[in-house]
């Protein structure tokens, strides 16, 4: 499962904002807490193991909102049942353009301050691709490419369901980092569901990584690879990331992927 890409297509080619949806999920005061994060720690954190937690991005009442959302048929442009594909157990959900104003802001906000780290990566990496400043952007790029879908997707568990270690990558263009929000309680609304990360090391057996994320805290990660640094030079080490299996409960979780699919 190298890689997810889209069953059904729908909804605008370029991104909009949904008024319809913003009564129920509005920024609130995302921006601000975007903005005050103490990103050269994130950036530090990134580099040195290629995942970082944001804590506190969205409060409750947000969190809680876009759970909300999941039954909303209307906004989605497909429903993906993991173990019809053996992806796991449990199921997601893709979001059509125009996105929720939450998820829209979200996206755009965030991409600016991952765009530094990103462009550093693929230059230690030796790989040519530089990516532009504004999301919007880099969408266009992704359109033109004929990756015109929406990837930001709400996911949801119940006991017993799990998702196996994967790669979001969707298509030719992929912005190497993405971040995943959890909606939901731990210890409140369910148990179990840590987010997990593998990291596959050259020479090396495979790193497992676990995230504690609370409600509200999002995970910064890389999407596929990272650089790092060895006696030989700089190494492109591959990343997998994934969520055990959630022991009660019901555990919701919302991921923003900057680039588009196919």
């Amino acid at each position: 499962m190298s890689s997810r890409g889209a069953d059904v297509a729908s909804g605008a080619r370029v991104p909009r904002i949904a008024a319809a949806d913003a009564a129920r999920a509005h920024p609130v005061d995302v921006e601000p807490r975007i903005a005050a994060a103490d990103w050269a720690s994130l950036s530090q954190e990134l580099d040195a193991h290629g995942a970082a937690v944001l804590e506190g991005l969205l409060e409750p009442a947000a969190c809680e909102a876009l759970v909300e959302l999941y039954g909303r048929d209307a906004i989605f442009r497909s429903r993906v049942v993991m173990a019809q594909h053996g992806f796991g157990r449990g199921e997601y959900r893709y979001f059509a353009y125009p996105l929720p104003e939450l998820v829209a802001t979200m996206r755009a906000r965030l991409y600016p301050h991952l765009v530094p780290i990103a462009n550093r990566w693929n230059e230690a990496m030796g790989i040519e691709v530089r990516y532009p400043d504004d999301h919007s952007a880099f969408v266009e790029r992704c359109h033109a490419a004929g990756q015109t879908l929406p990837t930001p997707l709400l996911l949801q568990y119940g006991a017993g369901d799990f998702n196996c270690l994967h790669q979001d990558l969707y298509g030719e263009h992929v912005f190497p980092l993405q971040v995943a929000v959890l909606l939901s309680a731990p210890e409140r609304d369910f148990t179990g569901g840590e987010f997990v990360m593998t990291e596959q090391r050259p020479r090396m057996q495979s790193r497992p990584m676990v995230l504690p994320l609370r409600q509200g805290d999002s995970a910064i990660f890389a999407v596929q690879r990272r650089p790092v640094q060895g006696v030989r030079g700089t190494s492109r080490v591959n990343l997998r990331h994934g969520v055990s299996r959630v022991r009660s409960g019901s555990r919701h979780t919302m991921g923003i992927i900057f680039h588009d699919a196919s």
